[in-house]
């Protein structure tokens, strides 16, 4: 499905808000060590095919309206491609990452030269966090994932700095390492989401129950395919285009699937979210 095919779908009185995106070249993309349960460095990686796929995401938010910022890779950085790592923008600030493995903390110091290099207010994590990889902003707070990658003492340092109220989930299955892998935030202003609740502890699934009764319940079989990391405007919602059955989920509550080809990412543990790091006033 094209993204004008994908647009065309009836909806329900949804609006796409224009977006600011931040997102870096998979030129120097490889998998050469293993840090998440997706990565298996004998298995090859096509480069060329993981950037024009990568290029593939770009034009699609373009074609959607949304400003899409580059910031080129550091050398011996595969993974900054998923550079919604890099950081959080939310409350007014940019609040650093503090990356849990050696192999991505040369990520940090450039994702923070470049904000300052827009004027943006930065703020240095003294915690673990991975940025917008455990950390999604709605329009009234964060949801903040833990119990793999993000130190939970992190959310309320972003609290601190932010001053919005941060919702702590745990995450208990190795495969959704970061929140982002796990929950899509489908409409920030009014509340929506998407999640699969065996991804979480009891207690963390007993909350998005309570905040969010009418969210999204993905079944493991498309969560597998790393359909709920995703990135979505209000009615556009990018994602992996394996994910069908997410898809259908999503257009019948009135969003506009458009599907991206993105596997030879995925051989890092990262899909369209991952990719995508928003950028907030």
């Amino acid at each position: 499905m094209t993204f004008a095919d994908a647009s065309a779908r009836p909806t329900t009185q949804r609006a796409a808000r224009p977006r600011t995106i931040l997102m870096v070249p998979p030129t120097g993309f490889v998998v050469d060590y293993e840090i998440n349960a997706w990565m298996d460095a004998s298995v090859p990686v096509d480069t060329d095919r993981a950037v024009a796929q990568w290029q593939g995401l770009v034009s699609a938010y373009r074609a959607a309206g949304h400003e899409v910022h580059l910031l080129e890779p550091g050398e011996d950085l595969p993974d900054m491609v998923y550079a919604a790592n890099g950081g959080t923008s939310a409350g007014g600030v940019f609040y650093t990452a503090r990356f849990a493995h050696a192999e991505r903390m040369g990520e940090s110091a450039l994702h923070e030269a470049w904000q300052r290099e827009t004027g943006a207010r930065v703020v240095i994590a003294q915690e673990v966090n991975e940025g917008e990889g455990d950390l999604l902003t709605l329009r009234d707070r964060v949801l903040a994932g833990h119990g793999f990658r993000t130190d939970p003492r992190a959310h309320a340092e972003l609290a601190a700095a932010t001053g919005l109220e941060v919702v702590s989930l745990r995450l208990v299955d190795p495969r959704y390492y970061h929140l982002d892998t796990a929950l899509t935030v489908l409409d920030d202003v009014h509340g929506e989401i998407a999640y699969l609740p065996e991804a979480f502890d009891d207690d963390s699934r007993a909350v998005l129950e309570r905040l969010y009764p009418t969210a999204i319940r993905v079944a493991p079989e498309q969560a597998a395919l790393f359909a709920l990391n995703a990135f979505s405007d209000g009615l556009h919602v990018f994602h992996p285009a394996a994910a069908t059955g997410y898809a259908e989920q999503l257009r019948e509550r009135g969003f506009a699937p458009v599907p991206i080809e993105l596997d030879e990412l995925l051989k890092g543990g990262g899909s369209v979210k991952c990719c995508t790091l928003e950028l907030r006033d």
